[in-house]
């Protein structure tokens, strides 16, 4: 029995660091964060409820020393998991210039984002408040969403018109023209901001195009970092 709880338990705890690492989009009502953060709660518990079981099959007084112990730990895991704003905001910036992928907004308002192994710039915005992220693309004339995330965003795809002729890496296509009410990266909000929506399959990530772009006081590629500016941003 304890091998299988403490299995799960480590498959848990796996699944939690390939979230982290790898996942870009939201999963469900959680944010990649969020619900790393819960796989690696229920990986935890699963593993205290092993050492507990563990202890009382031995002698009571090591189960009541494996209860205490895993009481701290797990109020300890959720008074961290209650700040985790807090402390997400303390570990940008103190490894956003190395961590690969990350999007991290300065003291001075900036929003800086690490290359990833690909060469990409991938950031993290929000449209209509929703948590989209973007691969930054300065060859793009407008912010470009994919079909399969339109009705997450608020857009309703019957009313979605594919008129828009656009060049893909994959050929031509057809995309829908549309106002996003609210695109925020970092600190930086703009309103009403001119997009399309690609066909369903033609795209494998979004597009943070010159209509968010132009809009900014400036933008620059320093190294392996991408930094964005508000217009009322230092620097």
């Amino acid at each position: 029995m304890m091998p299988g709880i403490r299995g799960a338990g480590l498959l848990l705890l796996i699944a939690a660091l390939l979230v982290g690492l790898f996942a870009d989009e939201a999963i469900g009502e959680f944010s990649p964060l969020e619900a790393s953060a819960l796989l690696s709660l229920g990986g935890v518990t699963l593993l205290m409820a092993a050492s507990i079981v563990e202890g009382f099959s031995r002698h009571w007084t090591y189960g009541v020393q494996a209860i205490a112990v895993s009481g701290g730990l797990f109020i300890a895991i959720l008074v961290t998991y209650a700040s985790r704003d807090e402390l997400q905001t303390v570990l940008d910036r103190a490894i956003g210039d190395i961590s690969v992928g990350r999007t991290v907004v300065t003291p001075e308002g900036e929003v800086v984002a690490a290359r990833r192994t690909d060469g990409s710039f991938v950031v993290r915005g929000e449209v209509n408040g929703r948590e989209t992220p973007f691969i930054f693309d300065t060859g793009a004339s407008t912010v470009v969403l994919r079909a399969e995330n339109a009705a997450a965003l608020g857009f309703k795809p019957e009313s979605l018109n594919y008129s828009i002729p656009v060049s893909t890496a994959n050929g031509s296509a057809l995309a829908a023209p549309v106002i996003i009410e609210t695109l925020s990266v970092g600190s930086i909000t703009e309103r009403n901001v001119r997009a399309l929506i690609a066909r369903s399959g033609v795209l494998h990530a979004n597009l943070l195009g010159m209509t968010f772009l132009e809009r900014l006081g400036s933008y620059e590629v320093r190294g392996n970092r991408l930094i964005l500016r508000g217009k009322g941003s230092a620097g």
